[in-house]
């Protein structure tokens, strides 16, 4: 099993919100979409990504920037140019609290001050519905951010956002999964951290690897051990060191992740989703559930279903 495959492989882009900027110097605009992460890439131009207290992050012409939701983040021509536009959604942005989206459209997906500007940046906002795919987002910085490499999926995502045409908004996300999956192998290859070498560790990879495909087996640490071929002692220090958790914990991150995924389907129940995932009755699974998510599994299948009405 490939673990990236594994994380990314039920991920996909629902009418994402993606649009292209053009502005001629001085610019920043804020974009507070809420989203689990955002890309943003500069077609033509350069100029930065801040998020937070973070140091900016410098983006030229082609880098793919993957910023991290949580807080809104700006894009500007320098760090200091001050903030003169807020995005809040693919139809609203404000000045000065003045919606002013239809004064500055240029075109489809398109709007900015000059369509020749020096500036020409991709932005897209990403909701990761897939529970299994938040422990990849929750490992980046802030802000990543890949050296352009001529991804022909960026190639392809600015010439469909030109476009007016039927179907526009399937081939977009679709797209834009292609280009966010990529973005983010690459990363990996340079900067993977640690529960993700684990995969390739002789020994811990084993244990990481059954507890992927046999999530709902009554694991113990010395059935773990047996399994990876080492002693219980070496193989929870090893699983700790390189995964950085203990293995049971990390047991209990991969059941919730399926679990809240099982809960979207519109026909689970909570007794069954526990059984699933390798819990003998649903009470046991709700205190876990509720202790990993911050809410029980009835409020989250409930609130999953509001979502698709």
């Amino acid at each position: 099993m490939d673990v990236f495959e594994d994380l990314l492989g039920e991920v996909r882009a629902q009418r994402a919100m993606l649009g292209r900027s053009v502005f001629t110097p001085p610019w920043a605009i804020r974009y507070a979409v809420p989203a689990a992460l955002s890309l943003t890439v500069f077609l033509r131009g350069d100029g930065w990504v801040r998020r937070g207290e973070a140091e900016p992050v410098r983006l030229r012409a082609g880098d793919v920037a993957v910023v991290r939701g949580g807080e809104p983040f700006v894009v500007a021509d320098t760090p200091g140019t001050p903030v003169g536009i807020t995005v809040l959604s693919d139809t609203e942005c404000r000045i000065d609290g003045v919606d002013v989206a239809a004064k500055t459209a240029l075109g489809p997906r398109t709007w900015g001050t000059h369509p020749d500007g020096a500036a020409a940046l991709l932005v897209g906002a990403y909701g990761v519905a897939h529970a299994g795919a938040l422990r990849l987002v929750e490992a980046l910085d802030p802000v990543v951010v890949v050296p352009a490499a001529d991804d022909p999926a960026l190639a392809m995502l600015a010439a469909e956002l030109s476009l007016d045409a039927p179907g526009q908004a399937v081939v977009l996300d679709r797209v834009f999964d292609l280009l966010l999956v990529r973005t983010l192998r690459a990363w990996l290859v340079e900067s993977a951290p640690g529960w993700y070498r684990a995969w390739s560790d002789p020994v811990i990879g084993r244990a990481v690897r059954a507890l992927h495909e046999q999530p709902q087996r009554p694991w113990t640490v010395a059935a773990l051990a047996e399994e990876a071929g080492v002693s219980r002692a070496a193989l929870a220090r090893r699983f700790t060191d390189l995964v950085g958790e203990p293995p049971i914990a990390y047991l209990t991150q991969r059941r919730m992740a399926l679990a809240a995924d099982l809960l979207t389907d519109p026909g689970a129940t909570v007794s069954a989703v526990a059984r699933k995932v390798g819990y003998a009755d649903a009470f046991s699974f709700g205190v876990a559930f509720k202790r990993t998510l911050g809410v029980s599994p009835g409020s989250y299948r409930r609130a999953g279903a509001a979502r698709r009405r």
